[in-house]
């Protein structure tokens, strides 16, 4: 038994976050399928899980202050939680503006930026639950970047092709702000894979 036990929980609670994340991504595509009366449910389960994973992130802070030595660099953990937890954030964000926006059918572009969502939060995830052992963290980093890199091509040319074809400048307005919060969902799900990668280079 050690003298002064190392708080473990931090990983599992990190886990919880990356588990959320890929609900919500799941919810997210299923938000854009679904029919306009169909969407409601989907955003409020959405919200649902944003709640859960406040809960969580909240637990982490809680669990820094009351933990005398920790597995990871305090500022790592603290920086993680909240990394984890923005993309979620900026997921319920870009559901919730689905609603308030009555949007319609979605154009083919966001279906192509939700999947790289979706499989970026995944690959995280993955990243997440190996950090506790330490295995192949760094391969799901760099797994992580290109697919945010993926992502920023798809962001330009769907953009491009918004203003070039849509002659309605109110559904511009609204289809900008919905590819400009999924393109940030890639954002804030890089700055994990950049934690990550910085917890892994520090205990390597």
């Amino acid at each position: 038994m050690r003298l002064l036990p190392r708080e473990e929980e931090f990983f599992d609670l990190f886990v919880e976050v990356a588990d959320r994340n890929k609900e919500a991504a799941q919810l997210l595509r299923d938000l854009f399928d679904a029919a306009p009366e169909r969407r409601t449910p989907i955003v409020e389960r959405i919200k649902r899980l944003e709640h859960e994973a406040d809960q969580v992130t909240h637990e982490v802070v809680n669990r820094l202050d009351r933990t005398f030595i920790t597995p990871l660099d305090r500022e790592d953990i603290h920086q993680l939680a909240s990394d984890l937890d923005d993309v979620m954030d900026v997921m319920d964000g870009t559901a919730r503006r689905a609603l308030i926006f009555h949007i319609g059918v979605a154009p083919a572009g966001v279906r192509q930026l939700v999947e790289v969502i979706q499989r970026m939060v995944a690959v995280l995830a993955e990243g997440v639950g190996r950090l506790k052992k330490g295995d192949d963290v760094m391969k799901y980093c760099v797994e992580a970047k290109k697919l945010e890199e993926e992502g920023d091509v798809i962001y330009h040319e769907v953009l491009g092709e918004l203003f070039e074809k849509e002659r309605d400048a109110l559904e511009v307005i609204k289809w900008k702000e919905i590819y400009d919060n999924l393109e940030r969902t890639l954002d804030e799900a890089e700055d994990v894979a950049n934690v990550l990668e910085s917890i892994t280079l520090k205990h390597a």
